[in-house]
């Protein structure tokens, strides 16, 4: 996970930002910004956030589709045929008003 390189002092950022921004360009990892040397933030570049919030969203998809896969196996839930009907049956009130 984070290696000592990745952890350090906030102060230490706070004078050369510039520094840690480019580094955390380059290496992609993410740094751990200490205050009185207890973990305080974590800091990572634009770039490698976006991956992380993507790779979080297949995970929640996954998630999502295996907790609905084990309900299917349940029986729980309805036919595609349940659910085709109860559309419809909704549905049909709202095409009666627009033709009247």
């Amino acid at each position: 996970m984070f290696q000592p390189p990745d952890i350090r002092p906030l102060t230490e950022f706070q004078r050369d930002a510039k520094a840690h921004i480019s580094r955390l360009k380059k290496s992609g990892r993410a740094e751990i910004l200490t205050v009185n040397g207890r973990a305080a933030v974590v800091i990572q570049d634009a770039a490698s956030y976006q991956r992380l919030c993507k790779l979080a969203e297949k995970a929640r998809d996954i998630q999502r589709t295996q907790e609905s896969i084990r309900q299917a196996d349940a029986g729980l839930g309805r036919t595609v045929e349940e659910f085709a009907d109860e559309w419809r049956a909704k549905l049909a009130p709202k095409r009666r008003r627009k033709s009247a």
